[in-house]
Parts: C-alpha cells; sequence; structure tokens
C-alpha cells in the first residue's frame, strides 16, 4: 500500500463520517429532548419525597399558609415554574404566584400513582407532574409545573456541539490513523530490510514485530476509565441490591462457596425429629441476606446430622425452607478429612498464624494435602453448578485459599471475587507456613482479592511481593501472574439494616426484665455482655478480668453489675479451644466467689444463641463488651449498635477488631491492658443518656449507610468492571491482532 493509498483512504473516511454524522442529527434533537422530560420527571420526583413529610404535616393541619411558604422554597429551583396543591374536590388551594392563570386542577390526569402530562400555556409546552396525597379527608394532588422550552434550546446547543466534535474527532482520528499506519508500514520496510541484510550475512530472520506499546497504551485507558466510584446516593436495599446486580451483570450466574453452611439440619432427641439451625458465624449473617436478595447457589460442607437426608438427589435443597430464595448445594466431608482440612491446617495452621496471638501455628504435610484435595472437590462443584461459561463465584475465607486458582483453570472467564473475613499478617509472620506460596497463588486465581481494611491489603500486596514472582502495580494495587490481573481491594463488611431480627422483639425495658429475672439478678443490676464463640482471639477472660480489676478497685460495684458472657462451644477437638473453655469456666468461679455477695458477677453460658435471643440480650444491656485480640471486622459490634433502635447502650471495642475503624464513638479499648478495660467498664456504666444517644445515633447511622448490601454492591459494581475490562481487552486484543502484517 503507497502513501496515495493512505491519504486517499484517509479522505474518504473523512467524507463518510461526516455524512454519518449529519445523517444522525435528526434523531438528536427528539434524544435530547425525551432525556430532559426524563431529567424534570427525576428532578420533580425527588422534590416530592424530600418534601413529602412536611406537605403531610401541613394538608393534614390544613395549613394553607405554611404549604404556599414551603412551595414558595421550591419554586427557587430555576426550572420549576410553579407549585400547587390541589384538594379532594378539585380546587387550587396553594400556589407559587408563578402558576399559570389557566392552569385547572380538573385538567389533571387522577390515578393512584404519580403522572406526567404535558400542557400548553401562553405558547410555552409545561410538563405537569401530580403526585397523590392521602389524608384523613381524602386524595388530593401535589403538581409541580416545570417549562420545558429550556429542552429546545439544549437540544440545539448538542446537536452544535455534536457535529463539531464528531468533526474534530473524526479529522483527529482519521489523521492519527494515517500517521500511526504510515509509521507502522516505515517501521516494517525497516524491519523488511534489515532481514535482508541479515539472510544476505548469513544471519537469522527478522525479530517479530510486536504492538507491546499499544497494548500498554489500551491498559492504561481502561484502567484510567475505571476509577469510578461507588455513589452515595443509593439507599441499599435488597430491592436496590438486586437492581444492581441485574443492571451491572445482566444474567448473572452467582455462586457463594463457603465451608460454613447457612442452614443446618440436625436430629433432635427434645424435639423428636428435624430441626433446622443458623450457626453463629460472622460469615453467614453477612451473606445470607444477600443470597436471598440476589438468588443463585451456595456451596458449602453439610455439617448437620441430617442434612444427607433433606437434600435431592443432586445434594441440593431450596432455603429457606419457608421462603425458597436460593439453592444450597451440600459437599461431603468425612470426619478424617475434617481432621485435616478444617481442624488441621485451616485452623491449626492457617487461623493462629493470621490472627497473630501467640498460639502456635502447627503445619503437617497430611493436613495440607487433606487441604488441597477439599478445596479441589468446591472447585469442581462449583464447575458443576456453573449454568454458564462466566459465572460470578465469590468465594469465602481461609478454609477456600486454593480453590479460585482450582476454578479458574476450569472456568477462565469466570469472574471469581474472594473474600478473606480474618486478618491477613505482615509478610514476615506469613511467611512461617511452609505453603505460603501456593496459598498466595491460589488465591491469584481471583478477579478480586478483598479483605476487611486497606491495612490487611497492603499486608497482602507485601507478601506477594516477598514470596511470588510477579509484577505489582501498588497504584492500582494489582498483581498479575500468568498473564491473569487480580485486583486488591478493601472490604469493610456489615450487617442487614434494620435486623430482621428486630421486628419479633419486645421493647428493651421489657428484654431487660427477662434477663434480670432468667439469671436471678435484682432490679438495679447494670448488664454487661459478651457475645461470641468460644475462641481465644476474642478476649473473653480478658474481658472477665476487667471486671474482676473493676471490683477489686472500686466495691462499691459488687451486687450492682453482671457481665453475661455467651460463648458458643466451638472446635472443640482442638486442644486450644478446649483449654479455653475450662479456663474460662475455672475463672469465672474464682471471680464470683472472690465477690461474692447476693448474687454471681460473671453467668458464663457455653452454649449457641439464636439470634434472635442474641438480640433480646443486647436490647436489655446497659453495655457490649468486644474485647477481640485480633479481629478482620466483628459483626457482634455492629448487631449491639443495630439492635438499640432505644439509642441506649454503650458499645466498648477493642482497637484490634476492624469494627473499630469504622464505630469511632464506641469506647476504643487495649484488650491486654486489664485496666484501661476496667476503666472503660466503668466509665460505660456511668454514662449519662444523652451521650449515650448521641454517639448511639452517629454509630447506628454510619451501619445503615454502610449496611451488607452497600458491601455486596461494591463488590459486584467492581466485579461487573472488571468483566467489561476483560471483554475490551479481548476485543482490542484481538482487532491489534488483525493489523498486524502477514
Amino acid at each position: 500500500m503507497s502513501y496515495k493509498d493512505l491519504l486517499r483512504y484517509g479522505v474518504f473516511g473523512i467524507a463518510v463520517a461526516t455524512i454519518v454524522a449529519f445523517g444522525i442529527s435528526p434523531f438528536t434533537g427528539g434524544i435530547v429532548q425525551q432525556w430532559s422530560r426524563s431529567d424534570v420527571e427525576a428532578r420533580s420526583r425527588l422534590v416530592f419525597n424530600a418534601i413529602q413529610p412536611l406537605l403531610d404535616r401541613d394538608v393534614e393541619d390544613r395549613a394553607w399558609n405554611r404549604l404556599s411558604d414551603l412551595f414558595k422554597r421550591v419554586a427557587l429551583d430555576k426550572k420549576i415554574l410553579a407549585v400547587g396543591f390541589c384538594d379532594q374536590g378539585g380546587g387550587l388551594v396553594a400556589s407559587t404566584p408563578e402558576m399559570p392563570t389557566d392552569f385547572s386542577c380538573e385538567k389533571l390526569a387522577k390515578s393512584e400513582d404519580e403522572s406526567f402530562a404535558s400542557i400548553i400555556s401562553g405558547g410555552r409546552r409545561i410538563l405537569v407532574a401530580a403526585f397523590p396525597v392521602s389524608s384523613n379527608s381524602g386524595r388530593s394532588y401535589l403538581v409541580i409545573l416545570t417549562d420545558l422550552s429550556f429542552a429546545a434550546a439544549r437540544s440545539s446547543q448538542v446537536l452544535a456541539y455534536l457535529l463539531a466534535a464528531l468533526a474534530s474527532v473524526v479529522l483527529v482520528l482519521t489523521v492519527g490513523t494515517i500517521i500511526f499506519a504510515v509509521l507502522m508500514l516505515r517501521r516494517w520496510m525497516d524491519s523488511l530490510k534489515r532481514a535482508v541484510e541479515e539472510v544476505r550475512r548469513g544471519e537469522n530472520g527478522p525479530p517479530p514485530i510486536t504492538g507491546s506499546s499499544i497494548d500498554r497504551e489500551i491498559h492504561k485507558l481502561l484502567r484510567d476509565a475505571e476509577h469510578i466510584p461507588l455513589t452515595n446516593q443509593i439507599d441499599w436495599t435488597p430491592q436496590s441490591l438486586q437492581e444492581v446486580l441485574h443492571g451491572a451483570l445482566p444474567g448473572a450466574n452467582v455462586l457463594v462457596v463457603s465451608n460454613r453452611e447457612p442452614y443446618i439440619h440436625n436430629h433432635s432427641a427434645l424435639e423428636k425429629g428435624i430441626v433446622v439451625q443458623r450457626p453463629a458465624s460472622g460469615l453467614v449473617s453477612a451473606l445470607e441476606p444477600i443470597m436471598r436478595a440476589c438468588g443463585g447457589t451456595w456451596i458449602a460442607h453439610g455439617s448437620g446430622s441430617a442434612d444427607r437426608e433433606t437434600v435431592d438427589e443432586h445434594d441440593r435443597i431450596q432455603v429457606p425452607e419457608s421462603s425458597a430464595a436460593y439453592v444450597l448445594r451440600r459437599i461431603w466431608i468425612s470426619e478424617e478429612e475434617q481432621d485435616g482440612y478444617y481442624y488441621g491446617f485451616a485452623n491449626e495452621g492457617l487461623w493462629p498464624l493470621c490472627h497473630i496471638v501467640f498460639v502456635r501455628p502447627t503445619f503437617r504435610l497430611s493436613d495440607w494435602q487433606m487441604y488441597q484435595s477439599i478445596n479441589q472437590r468446591f472447585a469442581d462443584a462449583v464447575v458443576a453448578e456453573a449454568r454458564t461459561d462466566d459465572p460470578v463465584v465469590l468465594v469465602q475465607d481461609y478454609h477456600l485459599a486454593l480453590a479460585p486458582r482450582m476454578i479458574r483453570r476450569r472456568l477462565p472467564k469466570a469472574t471469581i471475587i474472594t473474600f478473606w473475613h480474618i486478618p491477613w499478617p505482615n509478610a514476615e509472620t506469613f511467611g512461617i507456613c511452609p505453603w505460603k506460596e501456593d496459598i498466595i497463588e491460589g488465591m491469584l486465581g481471583s478477579t478480586i482479592v478483598g479483605f476487611h481494611t486497606q491495612f490487611h491489603c497492603n499486608n497482602f500486596i507485601e507478601g506477594v511481593d516477598r514470596f511470588v514472582e510477579s509484577r505489582i502495580e501498588r497504584e492500582l494495587q494489582a498483581v498479575s501472574l500468568g498473564g491473569h490481573e487480580t485486583r486488591i481491594r478493601p472490604y469493610p463488611i456489615s450487617i442487614e439494616w434494620p435486623p430482621k431480627e428486630l421486628r419479633q422483639l419486645p421493647p428493651a425495658a421489657e428484654c431487660r426484665s427477662d434477663l434480670i429475672k432468667q439469671f436471678g439478678l435484682t432490679e438495679c443490676t447494670r448488664l454487661i455482655v459478651g457475645v461470641e464463640r468460644f475462641d481465644y482471639t476474642k478476649g473473653i477472660l480478658d474481658r472477665m478480668r476487667a471486671v474482676d480489676a473493676l471490683l477489686s478497685r472500686n466495691p462499691a460495684w459488687r451486687d450492682r453489675l453482671a457481665f453475661i458472657q455467651v460463648a458458643a462451644p466451638t472446635r472443640s477437638k482442638l486442644n486450644a479451644y478446649a483449654k479455653l473453655q475450662a479456663e474460662a469456666e475455672a475463672l469465672a468461679a474464682e471471680i464470683n466467689e472472690r465477690h461474692h455477695g447476693r448474687q454471681d458477677v460473671i453467668h458464663l453460658v457455653p452454649m449457641h444463641y439464636e439470634p434472635a435471643d442474641v438480640f433480646r440480650l443486647f436490647r436489655g444491656a446497659d453495655s457490649c463488651v468486644v474485647s477481640s485480640l485480633h479481629d478482620g471486622m466483628n459483626l457482634v459490634a455492629k448487631e449491639f449498635v443495630s439492635s438499640r433502635d432505644d439509642n441506649e447502650g454503650v458499645l466498648i471495642l477493642s482497637s484490634f477488631a476492624g469494627a473499630s475503624r469504622e464505630l469511632s464513638e464506641a469506647l476504643i479499648v487495649n484488650p491486654y491492658d486489664t485496666e484501661e478495660m476496667a476503666s472503660a467498664i466503668d466509665r460505660a456504666l456511668s454514662m449519662p443518656v444523652e451521650e449515650q444517644a448521641e454517639r448511639m445515633r452517629l454509630m447506628r447511622q454510619q451501619i445503615k449507610e454502610n449496611n451488607v448490601y452497600r458491601w455486596a454492591g461494591a463488590i459486584l459494581l467492581d466485579a461487573a468492571k472488571s468483566r467489561t475490562r476483560e471483554r475490551v481487552l479481548s476485543l482490542a486484543t484481538k482487532a491489534h491482532l488483525g493489523l498486524r502484517p502477514s
């Protein structure tokens, strides 16, 4: 191809593009006007939603003057022509001065829902938005009139800008394409000349022509386009999460993979049948509402004694059984496999390694081999349950660190999000693990790896840098390994808002009375509560020692306070957990003996509480202690705050729990400092109700705005961007390869 040919094609391209630009211009006006109308409708709806409480009040009071003042403030918006109120008799009882004289309430398109209609008044096209308002006297309407003449002006401006922009872009792109083609052609010719010279000298053929610079530019442009923040305007609910999922990931096949199942079926001798239990797990508390909102399939270990009896021939069951929302697919793990995979490598190895609470991790080759085998079993189940070749897979926690890479090998187009629910230690600490490279590489099979905090993200990237040969882009927090890129992101997990358990619970005062009776306490007793699993990372002994220290320094609290600690037994096969429970029981007895009075100080309840019972305990307490020695987030703190719709109660929170970065109005403590903990308990029990309310309101607002649906929405939106990015890169690569000379 000669330079004249390139020039001829360039001129032809400009001519064609110009014809196309003018050809689509007639449609521009209609599109802009339709967009303008949609914008006006949305603005009218927003105004109605904003003033509805004041509107309802004034209508109920028949305070028409006050209503007119409200309308005048609304009409300060330059785009709003007039605002009025039509009563049930069709009369205009309140309106702004700019209301057209020929406007009549009788012309409204009255309906039970909002309505929008265009009218012509004084030579102007006006949009009339009518919103029904119900009152004791009947149905009336708020009307908002907007002058649409601005749409015509906007359409003309957009058309002019469009034509100018198209002409400029076409010109620049065409000239740029010609220059690029000339340079590529010249480069190819130079390469051919060098090849001829090398052949003449008896050397090898020409080096391959690569497009690495183009690839880098494509990557850069796509990454720049991805920096779109999560909107703060969404009110995150199950419905809005569904809308995000359907809008950002239309038709996506969502799969959750975790060791813990959300519903456990057990035989019960007491109830003579099968009972359903929801486990005491932060992971389940966070993910179960999401699955109810989005549907899909949850793949988990079937651990209940009656689990096999409740599934179908494909090991599936619809849950919740009362109102099926998604599918639970159970994986079967033998007791021997459980000893190696779960109790061994996951909980004697990774758990203490990541939590750094001075319990030595134990690593055995047999446990590691079992861990690999069970991870492969979960990965195989994902492949079997996937309805498409590009599902969205949410891999949960440290039990399944190898699964992302295993899934990636079988489903290369899958969007895999791994969320690590526990802390990630620094590189030096993680270096203790003999199979650290395998674990990191397994996780890097993910599209996104999520942690609770930025600190844990930084630790993970440092570990990748130390132990795995890869390319790290710290500014983007991305790791490339084997041609696949993984993004590392913080996603602070949260809880459902409002918690559904609150709907059936009595007021706080009644909950308190029930607790006083249940534990045989006097009416004036101040109640401190703690709810955990019996786990050495939770600081159960430390909070009991703090209560002991408070009573020792201030005996006046004797018989005036009680500490109720609910601790569900867990991992009792492991010596460290069995030892903890024995130590806690002995310490409780010792403290009760030391401060013996009319009633016990420590009430240790070593049993599982259902969520409703936990919230009843929270609502009746004066204070809740969360003294984790090291924790990813700790949702108990958020559940306590969410339970206190009376705005009373004080949260005492460890600085080593991820929740302390969000709930700064709690009393933040160092759980290793017994005296500081004792002072915090004293302060909590003495805090004025006004201060409690102010702190609680701020924390409740934080949890409401950053609930579990927002957490899931952030992850799903990032997943959607990654899917789009991968598809664009694939198309760009194919197009780029098509440009190379053969």
